[in-house]
């Protein structure tokens, strides 16, 4: 992290401590320098893209402990950082964990991404992002439709995924004309060492938002469009 600024690295250092001592953290990867590699060093993975220099507003989904979202609120101070959580409890760890870190441009939003996709600012988030990020959270196709009604067109997954799997990458496009999110790029990582088949895959939105989307909370993953 050493080419963070000093505001970064203190608050991201904040952050580890936190999961190190929360008994409510939400993940089994608490250890400082093991959370260091596994969930700070990964997330900064995407530092580089110029999609997310750029925004404004971001959007992480299904944030689980919080991350990439609160690593990249740390890095982007500019970028106002929403962090969408369905669990109360996570979302409850997110809230704390930015309070501890201090960082005044993120917020944790407790919903469903579909249903906070209902409803422009500042009820909800439809078509209110530049760039919507998601770390380990279903299957392209899924995500390219979760994604697609909280973006602005010209918008941006990001999705840090594992091994390539051509079939998951067949149905993304083959879900194109339902989700209106096409793949631009699929960019080999290696955010620490040891760490093998990371990628991140960018699929940016084509145009408006579809018409029936969201649908009902859960059809995303269970009739995923493209399979």
């Amino acid at each position: 992290m050493s080419a963070l600024s000093q505001e970064a690295t203190g608050q991201l250092e904040l952050i580890l401590e936190l999961l190190a001592s929360d008994p409510a953290a939400p993940t089994t990867v608490t250890e400082v320098e093991l959370a260091r590699r596994v969930h700070v060093a990964d997330s900064l993975a995407a530092i580089g893209l110029r999609q997310l220099h750029a925004a404004r507003r971001i959007a992480d989904v299904g944030s689980g402990a919080g991350f990439p979202g609160l690593a990249l609120a740390a890095c982007l101070p500019a970028a106002q950082v929403d962090l969408i959580e369905a669990s109360a409890r996570k979302c409850e760890f997110i809230r704390r964990a930015i309070d501890a870190a201090g960082l005044g441009n993120a917020r944790a939003v407790a919903a469903r991404t579909e249903e906070w996709a209902l409803e422009a600012p500042p009820a909800g988030g439809r078509e209110a992002y530049d760039v919507i990020t998601a770390r380990a959270v279903g299957s392209l196709a899924t995500l390219a439709e979760l994604a697609s009604p909280l973006l602005v067109h010209g918008g941006a997954l990001v999705a840090w995924r594992g091994a390539r799997q051509p079939d998951q990458e067949a149905h993304a496009d083959r879900a194109q004309s339902r989700t209106a999110m096409r793949s631009e790029d699929i960019v080999a990582v290696t955010p620490y060492p040891g760490s093998r088949n990371r990628h991140l895959h960018l699929l940016v939105k084509q145009g408006e938002t579809p018409a029936g989307l969201p649908r009902r909370p859960g059809m995303a993953a269970k009739r995923p469009f493209g399979a």
